[in-house]
């Protein structure tokens, strides 16, 4: 195996707790806005961590479409391998890798789905080319090939012409995810990096520095 020896600085940056709002879910809209205005290209994608039925791990990155002060959604389809995997146990990760700021942030939590009402308004906010691909794919599921969807997409076009309603189907949905954890992460020099972890309890969060 070739051995990948380029070290790369992370820089002077620090992140001390003084530095932090003591309520996580500020912070991390803090850090959400200051990543978007440094250009970071999709800076709402996360990698999504969840666990199988069998206990088998998995991850994919999907994009943020809600944050408040209480959590974190995104859609999804809930017959995908995400979302049979979040039925069976609802305990997921989130990572935020902005990794042009030499940040992550790395969420911990419970999943739900969204109300239909919630869900029917991320459905009707995605371009209409989203919605319909939305209807043709069984997200996860094996395909002979690009074609058979293609041909889907062209029948579905046809049913659902512009200027028609397109229904959000019952499978695809809203996922709000309620913290029990969030960690802030800033990359150090000599990768003596800083962490704090939010931790929530009793209603209330508590703040700890962890070692790097």
């Amino acid at each position: 195996m070739e051995s990948l020896t380029s070290h790369t600085d992370y820089g002077s940056t620090s992140l001390s707790e003084s530095d932090v709002d003591p309520d996580p879910m500020i912070e991390f809209a803090a850090w959400l806005a200051r990543a978007e205005e440094a250009g970071v290209y999709e800076p709402n994608a996360m990698v999504v961590g969840t666990v199988d039925a069998d206990g088998t791990p998995s991850a994919r990155t999907v994009l943020l479409k809600g944050l408040d002060a209480t959590g974190f959604e995104f859609v999804t389809n809930y017959s995908s391998r995400k979302g049979r995997a979040l039925s069976a146990h609802p305990v997921v990760s989130l990572l935020f890798p902005w990794y042009a700021l030499n940040r992550q942030v790395i969420v911990l939590g419970t999943a739900e789905r969204t109300s239909s009402e919630v869900s029917d308004m991320y459905f009707n906010r995605r371009p209409r080319g989203a919605r319909v691909a939305a209807l043709a794919s069984a997200q996860s599921q094996p395909v002979e090939g690009r074609d058979v969807l293609e041909a889907r997409i062209l029948e579905l076009e046809a049913e659902y012409p512009e200027g028609v309603d397109i229904p959000r189907p019952e499978h695809w949905g809203g996922v709000r995810v309620t913290p029990a954890s969030i960690e802030f992460w800033q990359g150090r020099t000599s990768r003596l990096h800083d962490r704090l972890l939010f931790t929530a309890a009793d209603g209330a969060w508590g703040m700890q520095r962890l070692q790097p």
